[in-house]
């Protein structure tokens, strides 16, 4: 279909295909993050940020492409969460720029904006690295404007672009070595290549089929006619499911994650004058990956930093910090290969878990005017589970684990809504511990909190249960964190595709039983899965076993595994308890 412009109907109805078809194959760009560091959440990130900007495009966006893009652009910024998230959030920002005036768009019009927001996104990025979304990007741009003084179609233009997206990405392990040593593209480039495959969705009508980087470019491009591909290519290679496998954890250098925005009107350091190039500096001394956007009232930042405190105390100068964003990912990589309670599972080997809301359970009304001595925080997932935590005292459940992780604003807020002397928090997941820490520090002076290290939510609450009242801050904490270095936790659930696991062979549909972070067990029926795991966390004489059911469990299996305990460990003493839990038809707690 041959089209000499595009509106701004146009361009929203683009945009939304792009984001689409982003978040279809999101799992397939995680599966493929290895660079820069191998953490598996690009496609994630991109999709987060894409969802952000079509929120703001389709509240706001009116008008001809020039306003739509800037209200996009606007939207992404907010919204961008990791390297490849701000990446593009500057990819569009400059294309919002370069059109700002346009109602509509010709060939050499989207070419410029295109290559614009190259320009824009190179210079947001201290050190660009070339076999990454900025190439595939700059590739793209290049050609577009080469081809736009070739022809007046946009579409024919768009076919262009994409095929040249192709080919770059298919050429990013040769630039990056990284991606050579594993076998696979680069994650952020591909997110690109299927945005751009949503553009050219909604000007021709047709679905893009699924193509291999590395064929692309063997393809010749040809004007007009989009690159074809075999009919039964839509399998993504298997081996890009374990690309973050084949590199070393400790390899990371800058472990820690972090995305926040400084608000340059409120804070210590309102209107102070903010020299980008010195903060840029200030950063790289502890950190790579750095990505600044300033302008008059916000400075959005990302870093991957050793430092995170040294990072926020240099950015407090400036402003007031917000929407704080922080991973460790050490800890995100081993969770990739471990799969454990307290991890992220793997991609496509765990049933996908269910969208929840980063809050639950917030108190309808601020406690009482009397300030009470402590007050708890814990994180959890499951009805059940939630009321055995309320019944324990604590004050603010908030919905996470696994891949649902509190951010450190939202420990603050909870802090901020409990009127007590001394606050515990309980993270019950290791890859939350670090946020709460942190809200824990940015507290420091106004707050007392302590952070219990409370890795899987068995552990929790032998924590809570260990409080007491009557105790000081410090004993309490000590009581705490000793209980929790008591708890074995162990989990059940199931596969959902072949693989093998520490030389266990794993069938799709089998259930596997987790403990320290490691698949110990897994069979064809859930009984029997349950039953090996527990006979491996109970070989050291236990005495206490702990049952909390999940959604799924069926009340038939419960009671048979709750029997054959006690005919097995006529000695242990065994409790039984609804946890509403998603995924996991049991959580298991082996106290001594």
């Amino acid at each position: 279909m041959s089209k000499r412009s595009i509106n701004g109907t146009d361009f929203t109805a683009m945009v939304l295909a792009g984001a689409e078809r982003l978040s279809r194959h999101a799992e397939h760009v995680n599966s493929l993050n290895v660079f820069p560091v191998p953490d598996g959440d690009t496609g994630t990130n991109m999709n987060l940020t894409m969802t952000a900007g079509v929120a703001e495009l389709k509240n706001n966006g009116t008008g001809g492409v020039g306003s739509r893009a800037g209200v996009l652009s606007k939207g992404l910024l907010m919204g961008a969460r990791g390297n490849s998230g701000v990446i593009l959030s500057q990819l569009f920002r400059g294309f919002s720029r370069s059109v700002a005036a346009y109602d509509e768009l010709n060939t050499v019009q989207f070419a410029a904006a295109l290559q614009n927001g190259v320009d824009t996104a190179y210079k947001a990025v201290v050190k660009p690295v070339e076999g990454t979304i900025l190439t595939v990007a700059k590739e793209a741009a290049k050609h577009a404007v080469f081809y736009a003084r070739r022809t007046t179609d946009i579409t024919e233009l768009m076919t262009e672009v994409l095929g040249k997206a192709k080919e770059a990405l298919a050429s990013t392990p040769e630039l990056l070595p990284v991606l050579k040593q594993v076998g696979v593209v680069d994650s952020g480039g591909q997110g690109l290549v299927y945005i751009y495959e949503g553009f050219l969705e909604q000007l021709t009508g047709k679905v893009q089929p699924y193509i291999p980087a590395q064929e692309a470019a063997s393809r010749v491009l040809s004007p007009a006619r989009p690159v074809e591909a075999p009919a039964a290519a839509v399998n993504h290679p298997a081996h890009h499911a374990s690309a973050q496998a084949q590199l070393d954890t400790e390899d990371i250098e800058f472990l820690y994650d972090m995305e926040f925005f400084i608000n340059r009107k409120l804070g210590a350091g309102p209107g102070s004058n903010f020299d980008e190039d010195q903060f840029r500096k200030a950063l790289s001394v502890n950190g790579d990956s750095i990505i600044v956007i300033a302008d008059d009232e916000v400075i959005k930042v990302h870093v991957h930093s050793k430092e995170p405190g040294e990072v926020l105390n240099l950015a407090l100068r400036y402003g007031e910090i917000t929407q704080i964003h922080i991973l460790n990912m050490r800890e995100q990589h081993r969770d990739l290969l471990t799969a454990g309670m307290d991890a992220a599972p793997m991609p496509e080997l765990f049933a996908e878990i269910p969208a929840e809301p980063v809050r639950e359970n917030d108190p309808a009304e601020l406690p009482a005017h009397e300030i009470a001595p402590y007050g708890f925080i814990a994180v959890a997932s499951g009805q059940g589970i939630t009321d055995i935590f309320k019944s324990l005292g604590v004050d603010v459940v908030l919905s996470g684990g696994q891949t649902m992780n509190p951010s450190t604003e939202d420990f603050v807020k909870a802090i901020h809504s409990i009127s007590a002397q001394h606050i515990f928090v309980l993270p019950n997941n290791s890859n939350i511990v670090l946020a709460a820490q942190q809200a824990r520090d940015l507290l420091e002076g106004e707050r007392s909190v302590t952070v219990i290290p409370s890795k899987s939510i068995p552990q929790g609450i032998a924590a809570a249960f260990a409080f007491q009242e009557e105790e000081s801050a410090e004993s309490n904490s000590d009581n705490m964190i000793r209980a929790v270095q008591h708890v074995k936790t162990g989990q059940v659930t199931y596969a959902v595709r072949d693989t093998v696991f520490d030389d266990l062979e794993i069938t799709a549909g089998h259930y596997i039983g987790i403990t320290d972070s490691k698949i110990v067990s897994t069979e064809e029926g859930l009984l029997e899965t349950s039953q090996a795991l527990l006979a491996k966390m109970l070989a050291g004489g236990d005495e206490i076993v702990t049952i909390l059911v999940g959604e799924e469990a069926t009340p038939e299996i419960t009671g048979l595994l709750s029997a054959w305990i006690h005919d097995t460990y006529p000695d242990v003493e065994v409790e039984v308890h609804n946890g509403g839990q998603p995924i996991y038809y049991y959580l298991f707690s082996v106290e001594s």
